[in-house]
């Protein structure tokens, strides 16, 4: 528990059954949130939470397991990925239970595991995972989405749930058609605003992804439909995305027209000692500056997200530049034939775009490769064969990729082209997760990962233990 002075108007909640500091741990994806990280917040009175998409496993001298993909096809090597993710998302569970053993045994702190409902195999892997980890899991926490079935499996398993949302209407949604059903289980209420969090966002089609909006008339919707719902007050509405130090949410503690709230913190605990991410990552977030963090839709999931706009992110925006239009018949102002990148395969486009293919193609972009949208995107060689072969690959790790052309269901297709424009989201998170390249890669992250170049109790490069952290949160700072 804190041993500094507390910030005024905070103290624990009854979240889930348990007594807990009004702090979350945010679960984020690919390996970026383990035992270590988990273990150490909940041992601190807070909710640690375990990321169970594809969590790491060890051998028997403690070292990680390489994911590696042995079957031929991808309804088998989908197969082996399930495998993995429930075998990983144990083992972690297990060594975090372990290291926050004494504070759960006094009913201190808790422990939830993250999943994404549209990984592949997401209720497979939930209910592998909390089969064998009984006693251990306070909550699931779910979202990217709409999981629909998440109450049933948590009611099953004797845990709570917490659904991840971005609007009253989605949680209206998840609770007039299953939710109600399972009300005893419900332990909180994630409100994660789509402009601010990092990773994957739910923005809707009707939401500007260049128009913030003010978080506080949400979350205050919000907690209006749990009160239509018959939801009480005392059911905490937790606040993630863009929370860095609560001294900065004053107004939202103790206000009766929000109710109970608690604050989520996704990015702040990847610079800490125990979070499990590269020392080569934790040196990027020093260096990061407003306006790095980037809102972009290049996931193959389809959801926006937000990352650091790296060499790799750039690549990709560079990539969906180098588009065109074409018709396959000569038709309205498509009257060219288009004679570069594309063989003797016949694809008519403007005379602007012809001139714009022509000027590719001399800068060595020398591939068009077909989009779903019945665009053509130029590419060179190399960049072209990595992604055929990353598309080759897929294991399935999503319920629908619109890289692959994956879908985790009876066809395994999604009935659509596979599209060039994105990229194998499991491919490159697994590698920066362990050590590859900052640049290179996708790196996922709150649009206030910029503070830590600003905030003096990371100077000198400090980096605290999440106990430190802890304390420093509950002080407001």
């Amino acid at each position: 528990m804190p041993s500094g002075q507390v910030m005024h108007g905070l103290s624990s909640v009854l979240m889930g059954g348990r007594q807990v500091l009004p702090l979350v741990e945010g679960g984020k994806g690919v390996a970026a949130t383990n035992h270590l990280s988990s273990g150490a917040w909940a041992r601190s009175g807070g909710v640690g939470t375990i990321s169970a998409v594809n969590a790491d496993s060890y051998d028997a001298t403690g070292r990680i397991i390489p994911q590696v993909y042995q079957a031929l096809t991808r309804r088998e090597r989908h197969e082996e990925l399930v495998q993995y993710a429930i075998d990983g998302a144990v083992q972690q569970v297990q060594r975090a239970y372990e290291m926050a053993a004494s504070e759960l045994n006094r009913g201190i702190g808790a422990l939830n595991i993250n999943v994404l409902w549209e990984m592949g195999g997401a209720q497979r892997v939930l209910e592998g995972v909390l089969e064998r980890t009984k006693g251990m899991v306070n909550g699931v926490t779910c979202g990217a989405g709409m999981p629909y079935k998440l109450s049933e499996i948590a009611a099953h398993h004797g845990v709570h749930y917490y659904p991840i949302i971005s609007s009253a209407r989605a949680f209206r949604a998840l609770w007039k058609r299953a939710y109600s059903k399972a009300a005893e289980w419900l332990g909180a209420v994630v409100y994660e605003d789509p402009w601010l969090a990092g990773g994957h966002n739910g923005l809707s089609n009707a939401e500007d992804p260049r128009a913030p909006q003010d978080p506080y008339p949400r979350v205050r919707d919000l907690r209006a439909t749990m009160r239509d719902c018959g939801i009480s007050d005392e059911i905490p509405v937790i606040m993630a995305g863009g929370v860095w130090r609560l001294d900065e949410w004053t107004d939202w503690i103790d206000n009766p027209e929000l109710g109970k709230v608690v604050f989520q913190f996704g990015t702040r605990p990847l610079l800490t000692q125990e979070s499990p991410i590269p020392d080569g990552w934790k040196a990027r977030l020093m260096t990061l500056k407003p306006g790095d963090i980037s809102l972009h839709k290049f996931s193959p999931t389809g959801f926006y997200s937000s990352a650091v706009r790296n060499p790799f992110l750039r690549m990709l925006e560079a990539r969906s530049e180098r588009q065109i239009a074409f018709s396959a018949t000569a038709t309205g102002d498509h009257q060219f034939l288009l004679d570069v990148g594309v063989g003797r395969k016949k694809y008519w486009v403007t005379r602007d775009d012809l001139l714009h293919a022509r000027e590719w193609y001399g800068h060595g972009y020398v591939d068009a490769l077909k989009t779903p949208d019945n665009t053509l995107v130029f590419v060179g060689t190399a960049e072209r064969d990595v992604i055929r072969k990353d598309q080759a690959d897929c294991m399935g790790c999503l319920s629908h990729c619109g890289f692959s052309a994956w879908a985790d269901t009876d066809t395994n297709s999604t009935g659509r082209l596979a599209d060039p424009r994105s990229f194998c989201i499991q491919k490159t998170l697994q590698d920066i997760a362990h050590g590859g390249d900052t640049e290179e890669n996708l790196m996922f992250g709150g649009h206030s990962a910029f503070r830590f170049a600003q905030d003096p109790f990371y100077s000198n490069g400090f980096v605290p233990t999440v106990g430190q952290l802890v304390d420093r949160i509950m002080t407001g700072a």
